[in-house]
């Protein structure tokens, strides 16, 4: 009995000094096996034609660790397009693979913080990492071209050192910045197609998130297959017709009982303006059920919530959140999580959800 426990004591041992002196080794192997199999490397040239959607950001204004602000992008054979650039969501397009060379363009659904404060970092990389020879046209409502201007402006400084550092065939000085593209519906129109090349067809919704005026979401299709995004809006009857038969819809969702009992509590604890904020916001976004009826009423195949108001931390309060949902909808519903990527193969009516992170 002895001699067993002194055998099983002396593995024990060995394995740990094989561990504390392995490890810098392990470690070597560990690194190498990431820069074969990540830097440098298209993830994307795996990928079957079609549309493939990443979830470069899920979250809101609300602070949340597992979550940017809200930033989907979308790559449509060799076309890529990113919407919206909340805060830290181009890291994560970063770490997901997300193709800068192919970037046609970035559109926004609206300007409210949230979903512009990381444009300046989407310049950046799509002319650093996407080795631009032109500015990156930048779609958007009435304002965009202040927005931007703002945000070239503020970088200017930078690219110089950038040029001057790395020299011009690395940062090309006309690949700076951005340039901005208004959208602009004819009076009476709640849509209208504004890019369309090379079998890409990206067509602006009117939203509804008064007082923000126009709001947009977007339908993009390709190739049979269409993805539908709301950005910020409550249930909008054009944003459905729009969307009619998409195979995927990306819609905002704030948890209106959720947020009220964040109200109550800052209110009760003597914090009477952030607590006024909890009962605005509720006005302007779609809850749950409303998304879910959005996604029904579109006949839309799967429905994905992002924009999450407040933060989901963990899987166990999904239900609580997603309330009556499950019921009104009646295809697959999920709860959008940053690094999630759906494909959706040309000549397929597939929807296969993956991880990028």
């Amino acid at each position: 009995m002895k001699r067993g426990m002194m055998f099983v004591l002396g593995a024990v041992l060995l394995a740990g000094l094989a561990l504390l002196f392995g490890r810098p080794f392990i470690a070597e192997q560990a690194f190498r096996r990431a820069l074969d199999t990540n830097v440098g490397v298209d993830q994307s040239a795996a990928f079957a034609d079609g549309l493939h959607l990443y979830v470069c950001g899920s979250g809101s204004p609300m602070p949340d660790a597992d979550r940017a602000g809200p930033c989907l992008a979308v790559l449509a054979g060799n076309q890529a397009f990113i919407f919206d650039s909340g805060s830290g969501s181009i890291r994560k397009l970063g770490r997901m693979g997300f193709p800068m060379g192919k970037l046609r363009g970035e559109f926004l659904t609206h300007l409210h913080s949230d979903h512009i404060d990381g444009l300046g970092e989407s310049l950046l990389q799509a002319w650093i990492a996407g080795g631009r020879s032109s500015p990156l046209p930048v779609y958007g409502p009435e304002g965009t071209d202040k927005v931007v201007a703002a945000f070239n402006a503020a970088y200017q400084i930078d690219s110089t050192y950038r040029v001057a550092h790395h020299g011009p065939k690395v940062a090309n000085p006309t690949g700076f910045g951005g340039a901005a593209q208004i959208i602009a519906l004819p009076d009476g129109a709640d849509s209208q197609v504004v890019y369309d090349q090379e079998g890409v067809k990206i067509t602006a919704i009117r939203v509804i998130h008064d007082p923000v005026k126009p709001a947009f979401g977007y339908r993009i299709d390709y190739k049979g297959r269409s993805i539908a995004i709301s950005g910020d809006t409550v249930y909008a009857p054009a944003f459905v017709a729009a969307s009619k038969g998409v195979d995927l819809m990306l819609h905002d969702a704030l948890n209106k009982d959720m947020v009220a009992a964040l109200g109550a509590k800052l209110a009760e604890r003597g914090q009477p303006r952030t607590a006024q904020i909890m009962h605005d916001i509720q006005g302007y976004h779609a809850s749950p059920e409303d998304a879910a009826r959005a996604g029904k009423d579109a006949g839309a195949g799967t429905l994905v919530l992002y924009h999450l108001v407040p933060p989901v931390p963990a899987r166990l309060i999904e239900p609580l959140f997603l309330g009556q949902a499950p019921k009104v909808f009646p295809g697959t519903l999920k709860l959008a999580q940053d690094g999630m990527i759906v494909h959706l193969p040309a000549g397929s009516k597939a929807v296969e959800f993956a991880s990028g992170l």
